[in-house]
């Protein structure tokens, strides 16, 4: 007697038809952890909207002064570097948090991107089957006049 081994999709479908409570759950909440939760001060506004665009060239604009100020810091008070690399650590922090706080929103953008491309290769796909079908057609519209004159 031979026994017949079930794929696990098989099983996976079979058990979920049966108890839909079975099915695999992967819901999990990425969360991108605060710079608070990380030791960092936040150099922005800690506001539920923020301007990414107006808070990133703020963000770069004083990470170019930090390293400014760090070049004048090494020639007349090489003492006092560790504080300006402490400070240039900050905004690059804060810059580096900002950017993946965007994340969601790129992967979603570019989502929405492939998807329109997709829809827009089966449109000319269902475009290019239709001329053909047309083309065929008359092709055998043609193939049976000459049959009939024949």
């Amino acid at each position: 007697m031979w026994v017949k081994k079930m794929s696990p999709l098989v099983i996976l479908y079979k058990d979920y038809s049966e108890n839909p409570n079975s099915a695999l759950s992967n819901f999990t909440e990425d969360v991108l952890p605060s710079l608070e939760e990380q030791g960092v001060p936040q150099l922005y506004p800690n506001d539920s909207i923020v301007d990414y665009k107006k808070e990133l060239r703020s963000l770069n604009r004083e990470l170019q002064l930090h390293i400014l100020e760090l070049a004048d810091v090494l020639v007349e008070r090489p003492s006092q570097y560790a504080k300006r690399i402490g400070d240039i650590s900050s905004v690059f922090k804060n810059l580096h948090h900002l950017l993946n706080s965007l994340r969601p929103h790129q992967a979603r953008a570019t989502l929405i991107h492939i998807v329109e491309l997709q829809i827009q290769q089966r449109k000319q796909a269902v475009e290019d089957f239709k001329r053909r079908r047309e083309e065929v057609q008359r092709l055998l519209k043609d193939a049976f006049i000459t049959l009939d004159g024949q």
